[in-house]
């Protein structure tokens, strides 16, 4: 943990403190997703107030619905993957990409199961949270191929749908297995679930380095350089709130509210969950190994995925020079 927070430090000190007129900073965030804990942390801490912005939040339901709010310049700010901005940029929006979280999704199977690789899966019914070009999919896809010869799409029984309802399915024996976001995934394991895989065990399996964050920071890039100060703002208070969460306890009792559980085995391990996902590198190494993903992608999702860009922009990172934990 020590090391986490060296890093973070790291990362403040790049960023000179801002003086002046707050800026408002509107980010797009999900109810009951993790980036309203680091929100709400930040605001009870005044951590924006510190950094010379005022931040502004508005809830969506859906992650569609927070990318629409994006790109009609209804927030300034969301979380999600790289791989969509680097879609968008393609096809002429700018957008701009920074590592939030390495945080996986889990590939899950019911205690007791007899499932222990991935050629196990021959045959079962896998609830998949998303739809067919969900991103974790398609790189357990591209393992599979890989390490057994058959794309599990077509050996095994994906089922779609919202994480919630997989959960459900799951756990009354509907589905042998259930690949879903990290989150939805504590709540499965506190109840006895087994880990077959995390998604970066798949990454890595494929090459890469195991901690490349998928998900970041997205904004327009015309609007960050018109607003440098206020974004380079956010970013110290969002690290600042990591730092935060990183070493206090007491944090995740004052946000458990947020948490959308009662229960503390759950709780504890969303708290663990998050605490492992605080980014330690982000380097050059990180965006080839984001570049070699974007490729599997590109190669198992085609055009319905990445678009025209069936090569990743690394400007789509910001700022392209900023390295931290690395070379």
């Amino acid at each position: 943990m020590a090391i986490r927070l060296v890093f973070i430090l790291a990362l403040l000190v790049c960023f000179p403190a801002i003086a002046g007129e707050p800026t408002a900073v509107r980010v797009g965030i999900l109810k009951f997703g993790t980036v309203s804990w680091e929100m709400d942390t930040i605001e009870a801490h005044r951590l924006d107030e510190k950094n010379g912005i005022r931040l502004v939040t508005s809830t969506y339901a859906t992650n569609e619905a927070a990318k629409i709010a994006l790109l009609t310049q209804a927030v300034d700010i969301i979380v999600t993957d790289w791989p969509w901005a680097a879609r968008q940029r393609a096809e002429g929006r700018s957008l701009s990409f920074f590592p939030y979280s390495k945080a996986t999704g889990m590939l899950l199977v019911k205690p007791g199961s007899a499932i222990g690789a991935l050629s196990d899966l021959k045959g079962k019914r896998i609830g998949v949270a998303g739809g067919p070009l969900d991103k974790s999919w398609l790189l357990l896809r591209a393992l599979s191929r890989r390490e057994t010869g058959e794309d599990v799409a077509s050996s095994a029984k994906p089922v779609f749908g919202a994480p919630p309802l997989l959960g459900e399915e799951f756990s009354q024996g509907r589905i042998d297995a259930v690949l879903t976001y990290w989150h939805y995934a504590a709540r499965l394991q506190a109840d006895g679930a087994k880990l077959l895989l995390t998604v970066a065990d798949i990454v890595k399996g494929l090459g890469a380095r195991p901690d490349v964050p998928i998900l970041g920071y997205v904004f327009l890039e015309p609007w960050a350089l018109q607003n440098r100060e206020a974004l380079d703002g956010f970013l110290r208070a969002s690290a600042e709130a990591k730092a935060l969460l990183a070493r206090s306890d007491q944090e995740w009792i004052r946000l458990e509210p947020l948490l959308g559980t009662s229960d503390p085995k759950v709780r504890a391990v969303l708290k663990e969950g998050y605490r492992e996902g605080i980014i330690e590198r982000w380097s050059g190494e990180e965006r080839r190994d984001a570049a070699r993903l974007y490729d599997i992608l590109a190669e198992l999702g085609g055009e319905a995925l990445v678009g025209p860009a069936r090569r990743l922009d690394p400007a789509v990172f910001w700022p392209s020079h900023s390295e931290w934990g690395g070379q």
